[in-house]
């Protein structure tokens, strides 16, 4: 019996990790079912465009600004030792579009709208909101969860568009100002080195992590527990499940497009 309790501790976890892996798939199928079919309650889903994307523009610019900058500076002093200081413009627009880009939109969304969505719903939960909306016959899914995760979809794209231009700004700026790259030649360089495959990779992580990032929120925000702890709880587990489904999924999606 001794040797076996580990066994059965183990097993448990495994089962309860395959039983929540079914309950996601099973809410995401749920929650697609709703985006593509009516009722569509269309001041919610301008809500949600708004709060996912437009007020997300200040912190996902100013992270990529700097994290061009950054870049820059690193593989300046990186390419120096070996005498390869003219390859940051390339390196700066590979690595910022194909990776930094959208990782690090899709981190900040989880960070900022995650959270926030999860905390919001499960608030509504505790202070049974949605069951007043189940009693309106309204249901919960088609108001709170599908408009969230139609927004993420929609907006974290143009969000990454936008976090790849400023954070290839960013690394021009540096270049030109600190490193004495000449101004129009590194712009040329970039522009030459970037392929299409680039820029539709970053589109499409964009889309799967603004997907993630919401549908984690609404997840564990309508399956949050009672009280404020369960609040506390559903809010911290929804971060750190779309933090790491996040960089699995652009794991996926990097080998997908440049596997060879």
């Amino acid at each position: 019996m001794v040797l076996t309790r580990p066994l059965a501790a183990l097993g448990a976890v495994v089962l309860s990790a395959l039983a929540t892996i079914g309950h996601v798939t099973l809410f995401a199928l749920a929650t697609f079912r709703h985006i593509v079919t009516p009722p569509y309650y269309v001041r919610e889903y301008l809500h949600a465009l708004v709060h996912v994307g437009y007020l997300s523009l200040p912190v996902v610019g100013l992270t990529a600004v700097f994290t061009g900058g950054a870049l820059a500076l690193q593989i300046f002093a990186g390419g120096s030792r070996y005498g390869a200081e003219e390859v940051v413009p390339q390196i700066v627009a590979l690595g910022v579009v194909r990776e930094l880009g959208p990782v690090m939109v899709g981190l900040m969304m989880a960070a900022r709208v995650t959270s926030s969505i999860a905390a919001e719903i499960a608030t509504m939960k505790v202070t049974e909101q949605i069951d007043a909306l189940v009693t309106l016959s309204t249901d919960p899914m088609k108001y709170l969860t599908a408009p969230r995760v139609f927004a993420g979809l929609v907006t974290v794209p143009l969000l990454v568009a936008v976090g790849d231009t400023l954070g290839i700004f960013g690394g021009w700026f540096v270049s030109m100002n600190t490193l004495d790259f000449n101004p129009s030649t590194y712009l040329k360089n970039t522009v030459d080195f970037l392929e299409t495959p680039d820029i539709v990779s970053s589109l499409v992580k964009g889309a799967a992590f603004g997907g993630i990032a919401t549908l984690m929120g609404c997840y564990f925000g309508m399956n949050s527990g009672r009280g404020a702890q369960g609040v506390g709880r559903a809010t911290k587990t929804s971060v750190v499940a779309a933090a790491v489904l996040i960089l699995a999924a652009n794991f996926l999606l990097t080998q997908a497009f440049f596997a060879t």
